[in-house]
């Protein structure tokens, strides 16, 4: 088992999907738990979910891509749980369209969201992290962030320019005991996956070695073990969770 109680968690992203998988397993290890997302809506029956682990949890609303917000998040998490330990970076969107059909507006703000974001949200914790001399930073990237993908250059850039940024991170604030990790998912059960087509999914599911898709679970789990002790000296490092598709 791994434990984690007596830290404390924030997962951006965290009212659906990978995020609140994330959430959910990082608080079954005992960590308290803040979660931010620009969605409001459910958020109480999920802190009661959350709480029910018998930790504490709270939720802030937040663009991630507003400077500004992320560092008043940052105070009041701060004055709230007394110390972030781990920052999950996992908040993103899409923005799809071949780059002849790209408006400019969906180029930034994918951009904005799902890198800027992250740089935003490191900005306001790793000061913190460093003075505590302990920090856990794991950003969520992509296969496509190594493939590349069709009407994806937007996202694709985003994703990738995360395992730069998480490696360069990595070297800079490694001697205080802080580390930054990346996961790169792969095929993953979700919303968005739902709804192709079997066509679509079988096509997809070709590419996979395994032969099946991931899940929100698979791709936590990698999460919760960078988050514990079992990885106290893996930093600048990537896992992929794609079933052998990469």
């Amino acid at each position: 088992m791994i434990d984690l109680k007596g830290k404390s968690a924030l997962v951006t992203g965290g009212s659906r999907g990978i995020g609140k998988e994330v959430m959910l397993k990082l608080a079954s290890a005992g960590a308290d738990v803040c979660f931010v997302d620009l969605i409001s809506e459910s958020t109480d029956s999920i802190i009661d979910e959350v709480q029910a682990l018998g930790v504490k949890c709270s939720f802030m609303q937040l663009n991630v891509a507003d400077f500004d917000q992320c560092q008043q998040v940052a105070k009041d998490a701060l004055d709230q749980f007394g110390k972030i330990d781990i920052l999950v970076n996992n908040a993103g969107i899409t923005r799809d369209g071949l780059l002849m059909r790209m408006s400019k507006e969906n180029w930034e703000d994918v951009i904005h969201i799902n890198l800027g974001g992250v740089f935003n949200m490191c900005k306001a914790f790793v000061k913190p992290m460093v003075k505590a001399k302990y920090g856990r930073i794991i950003n969520l990237s992509s296969i496509v962030g190594f493939t590349g993908n069709a009407g994806q250059v937007n996202y694709s850039s985003a994703k990738a320019g995360l395992i730069g940024f998480t490696k360069s991170l990595a070297k800079e604030v490694a001697v205080r005991n802080v580390t930054c990790n990346a996961i790169a998912p792969g095929f993953i059960k979700s919303d968005m996956t739902d709804k192709l087509t079997e066509e679509q999914k079988a096509l997809m599911l070709a590419n996979v070695p395994m032969k099946r898709m991931g899940t929100i679970e698979d791709v936590a789990n990698g999460i919760l073990f960078f988050a514990s002790p079992m990885a106290d000296y893996i930093t600048g490092t990537t896992l992929h969770i794609n079933g052998g598709m990469y």
